[in-house]
Parts: structure tokens; C-alpha cells; sequence
């Protein structure tokens, strides 16, 4: 999965930049762009464990 998120967000700032510097900005192309970025963000960050999660078993 992670072979598959990775590209397609690098993919999705490439846009996104390429739309920042052309000369007519369309919005909705780098809303979504962005969105596309952070949900694999999300999706890449769920899997790494939190650095509290030794302490929260002990306090159980």
C-alpha cells in the first residue's frame, strides 16, 4: 500500500505546484491536490505507532 500512496501524492504536489506558478490559477485543481497530499498523509502516519502507547498499557 505504501508503494501505491507515495507516488500518487508526489504526483499530487507536483500538480499542485504547477498550478501555483501558471498563470491561470484554477482553485478546485489545487484543493484538491492538497487533499489528496494530506489523506495519504493520514493514511501513512496511522501506521506508525505513538511513542506513548508503552506508558498508556502500564497506567491500564
Amino acid at each position: 500500500m505504501k508503494k501505491i500512496i507515495i507516488p500518487i501524492m508526489v504526483l499530487a504536489i507536483i500538480i499542485a505546484l504547477y498550478e501555483q506558478v501558471s498563470p491561470e490559477k484554477n482553485v478546485y485543481i489545487m484543493v484538491i491536490a492538497i487533499v489528496i497530499f494530506m489523506m495519504g498523509m493520514m493514511q501513512l502516519s496511522a501506521k506508525i505507532p505513538s511513542k506513548n502507547q508503552d506508558k498508556e498499557d502500564e497506567n491500564v
